[in-house]
């Protein structure tokens, strides 16, 4: 799925950028291209850096049920 249509960015990509470092979505944008022509994926990227960086509640719970 594309992210950045402007760029041609996929989510794939995004998530690369993320596990090499990239904190911001500017530090994406250097990385990439994502997010620096019309602005309207910075939401989405925001997603996809905070769900890379904010723990989640979901990994506290048991791998079966």
């Amino acid at each position: 799925m594309y992210v950045c249509i402007c760029a041609a960015v996929p989510d794939t990509e995004i998530r690369s950028c993320i596990a090499r470092g990239a904190r911001t979505v500017e530090d994406v944008g250097n990385a990439c291209g994502a997010g620096t022509g019309c602005g309207s994926c910075h939401d989405h990227i925001d997603v996809f850096l905070a769900a890379a960086h904010a723990p989640s509640e979901l990994m506290d719970l048991p791998a079966t049920a």
